[in-house]
This record gives C-alpha cells, sequence and structure tokens, in this order.
C-alpha cells in the first residue's frame, strides 16, 4: 500500500498532533489546550477520537537528563537483567547516539548490558572480531556490550504472522528479563525511516538466519549475491514487522521504547561515514511503552517539522509508512496517541 502524505493524515486523523500549531524552536502555540499530565504537559490537540490512546511523552531537550527522566516514566515493567538495544553504528559514523547520553543512560539502569547482532551486509560488523573492534573505535567501551549473535541463534514465536510463524534471533535474547529499546531515528536506505520497530527487526534478528527471512535472502546466499530478489518496500516492511513482533510478545510488558530525534540523515547508522548529512532540524526524544505509538508519534513529527523534504521523500519513495500499517495489522500497538511534553 503506497500512502501519500495526505492519505497518511486522514489514516492518521485525530492522532495526528496539533503540532501544525506547535514550533519545535519556538514553543507551544497559546492556542493550544494545556492538561496537566503527571506532571507534564499535554500538547494533543482537542480533537475527540473513539477509543484509547497510547501515551507518548516527549521533550525537546536532548540530553541524557532529560532521556533519564523520560525513561523513568515508562520503565515501570524493566526489572531483572535489562538488554539495552541500540545502534552502535559504523565505524566513525557521525550521526550515533552520544556516546556520553548513552554511558549516563546505561549507568541510570541497574543490571543492565547494551545488545547488538552481527550484520548481513559485509560491513565493519558483519563478523563477531570485526564488530568488537568497531564497538572500540566508536567508543562503546564504558560497559557491556553482548552481540547476542556470537554464539548462534534461537527461534521465537510470531504470533499472528502472515509470512512467519517463528524467527530466527540472536540467542543471547533470551538471557535479558527486559528490553529498552534506545533508537536514534532517522531515514533508512530500504525501510525509508529508521524507528523503535526497524531498531528490533533487523537490530535483534541474527546475521546467518533471521536478517536472511526479514530480507527474502535464500540461506545459501550471501546479500551481495541476492539483491535481485531481496524483499522492497511493503513486503520489506511487513516481515520487519513481523520479526520485530518475535521480541515485543517474548518480553511483553517488559520492552519499552525511546526515540532520540537528531541528526536524521536520510541514510541510516548502518551508513557509516557515507551517511547524507541531515537536513531536518534535531526534534527532541520520545518515550512510550507502545512501539507503534512511539514510531507514529515521530514520524508525525517529521511531517510538520520545517525544512523536511528529504527525509519525506526517503520514507514515501521506500514505502515507509507501511511500516505503521503492518504494525497495525498485527496488533503490536495504537496508533492513536497523547503527546505529552515534560518541559
Amino acid at each position: 500500500m503506497d500512502i501519500s502524505r495526505r492519505d497518511f493524515f486522514k489514516v492518521a486523523g485525530s492522532t495526528v498532533i496539533g503540532a501544525a500549531a506547535y514550533s519545535i524552536a519556538g514553543g507551544f502555540g497559546s492556542a493550544l489546550a494545556q492538561a496537566p499530565v503527571v506532571g507534564s504537559t499535554q500538547i494533543t490537540n482537542g480533537i475527540q477520537s473513539v477509543g484509547s490512546k497510547a501515551k507518548v511523552y516527549f521533550t525537546k531537550h536532548i540530553d541524557a537528563a532529560h532521556l533519564i527522566k523520560l525513561y523513568d516514566l515508562i520503565n515501570e515493567g524493566i526489572y531483572g537483567k535489562v538488554a539495552i538495544k541500540l545502534h552502535t553504528g559504523e565505524k566513525n559514523g557521525p550521526n550515533i547516539i552520544p556516546r556520553d547520553m548513552a554511558k549516563a543512560f546505561w549507568q541510570h539502569v541497574p543490571n543492565s548490558s547494551i545488545v547488538e547482532t552481527n550484520t548481513l551486509y559485509k560491513g565493519d560488523r558483519y563478523t563477531t572480531e570485526g564488530h568488537k573492534e568497531t564497538l572500540k573505535v566508536n567508543g562503546w567501551t564504558f560497559c557491556p556490550v553482548d552481540i547476542m549473535d556470537e554464539y548462534g541463534n534461537v527461534m521465537l514465536p510470531v504470533r499472528g504472522g502472515r509470512h512467519f510463524k517463528e524467527m530466527s534471533l540472536g540467542k543471547n535474547i533470551v538471557n535479558y528479563d527486559a528490553m529498552v529499546v534506545l533508537t536514534h531515528f532517522k531515514g533508512h536506505a530500504m525501510g525509508g525511516y529508521g524507528g523503535s520497530m526497524k531498531n528490533i527487526a533487523i537490530g535483534c534478528a541474527d546475521a546467518k538466519i533471521g536478517k536472511k527471512m526479514v530480507h527474502g535472502v535464500p540461506l545459501d546466499k550471501e546479500l551481495d549475491e541476492a539483491w535481485d530478489v531481496v524483499y522492497k518496500q511493503d513486503m520489506l516492511m511487513e516481515t520487519m514487522a513481523e520479526s520485530a513482533k518475535a521480541t515485543i510478545d517474548y518480553f511483553g510488558k517488559h520492552i519499552v521504547f525511546l526515540n532520540v530525534m537528531r541528526r536524521m540523515s536520510v541514510d541510516c547508522d548502518c551508513a557509516g561515514t557515507s551517511a547524507a548529512e541531515p537536513t531536518i532540524p534535531d526534534i527532541g526524544i520520545l518515550a512510550s511503552t507502545d512501539i507503534l505509538a512511539i514510531d507514529q508519534a515521530s514520524v508525525d513529527l517529521v511531517y510538520v517539522s520545517p525544512h523536511n523534504k528529504d527525509l519525506v521523500e526517503r520514507i514515501e519513495s521506500r514505502h515507509g509508512l507501511h511500516q505503521l500499517a503492518a504494525m497495525h495489522d498485527l496488533k503490536m500497538g495504537n496508533d492513536k496517541y497523547e503527546l505529552i511534553s515534560i518541559d
């Protein structure tokens, strides 16, 4: 399904925030009603919609203190041994989440480790050895980093999946009680954009089997041998959603999501130093217990941001909005949300 920007807002309906009256740089429009919610300000517009809404918390301040403040609003279900899933990036990537911010966050989450998996493409993180060297180069040396597929894979069910009944993930994922999905929201060469869903859909799938399943690469071939058959557009969005569903079903209520909307190149952090320079301004950080709501809100904020042409073109040319439809069809979350500022 190819959804234009206009059709997207029709589908979103009242879930699209009143951000047309809101300036990221200039603060809230005086016309917006303000209601206190856990000591915060609700910036969703006043339009009434039927049914429940997920809560998505927001700050325009991109720093460790505000990241931690947001996390503390959503972390009720986080306990035990905690996986922090983030994209550690190719060598010297200019757009990765700042290490000082990630370090302060990791220090705030007890008994936690950063988790990653090796890549399907032949880059700096294609092998475990190369991946570990890249982690050192990029400064991910302040805490344990678990390459979850270093010792193999585990098959987890995809409940309600149309393309898959199970997905192959990094073996070590089952060693964790809870997961915090800490995502650098940005564009993506194949997915259109990379939000929380893409972070775990590709980032938790193991390199040898799971990533090939998601991309439609035959198990006996490498990615560079299979470009003529790899999934693209709608099919890829659906297989990514099903892969992500295996992870969220496994953790249940013990998984939360944070999207950091800074240095949003049209390219993923997989592109490393070749990533295009961002043309859209930084927006802020979002947090939610609902994966669909946080990615929906992040996309909505992109669409009402100034200088968004390049990122919107990347999203629409790759059918990236179908990620949201695929998650909705799988009942992975709620596309209706309240955006609540903590500023």
